[in-house]
């Protein structure tokens, strides 16, 4: 079981659940051609973002596998919403977990998605005790592929056309971290 406090602090960010009033800073990236291109999704309408956020404010702590946190990152100099960060809960019994990011262009290039991530990791890792995290993008993201390289995490498969994304077959990568190794990082 994992109860995060909140707000998550990190030198340059704010993680925290969602909030009604997030709507709008959300739907400014989540309505993106360029945000949702390697994403399952197509650019979300405002009653869509509006449904998306209020899903992800009713988690506020992970109790049991199966279940995702997706936390609203925020500048802390600003309060301003820049993206989100989320972790998934796949398995009890073999203690595997997954990492996710998305940030608004405009925020691109800070080291966000890292700093963000880097906290996903700690709350997967020394929150719910997991073994094995890993994160995916599709094949094309090298900005995505970047991200999880500065995290420490290892590149353990290259999947070729094995998904169809918006009609088109797309390749996969999958990194990974072990508890070890992120015991081992400095």
């Amino acid at each position: 079981m994992l109860k995060p406090a909140y707000p998550i602090e990190t030198p340059r960010l704010l993680l925290r659940p969602f909030e009604t009033d997030d709507v709008p800073a959300a739907h400014a990236f989540h309505s993106l051609p360029e945000v949702t291109r390697y994403l399952y999704w197509e650019p979300r309408d405002l009653d869509k973002v509006r449904a998306s956020v209020e899903e992800k404010s009713q988690v506020r702590e992970l109790t049991d596998a199966g279940q995702v946190l997706a936390l609203a990152v925020c500048e802390r100099a600003t309060g301003a919403l820049v993206g989100e960060s989320l972790l998934f809960w796949h398995s009890r019994e073999h203690r595997q977990g997954e990492i996710g990011y998305m940030f608004h262009p405009a925020h691109h290039g800070k080291g966000y998605a890292t700093e963000a991530a880097r906290q996903m990791l700690r709350l997967g890792f020394d929150g719910l005790e997991l073994h094995r995290i890993t994160a995916r993008a599709d094949g094309r993201n090298a900005a995505s592929a970047r991200v999880m390289e500065r995290l420490g995490m290892r590149k353990e498969a290259h999947l070729i056309e094995n998904e169809m994304v918006k009609g088109e077959w797309t390749d996969e990568i999958v990194y990974a971290m072990l508890r070890r190794e992120w015991d081992e990082l400095p």
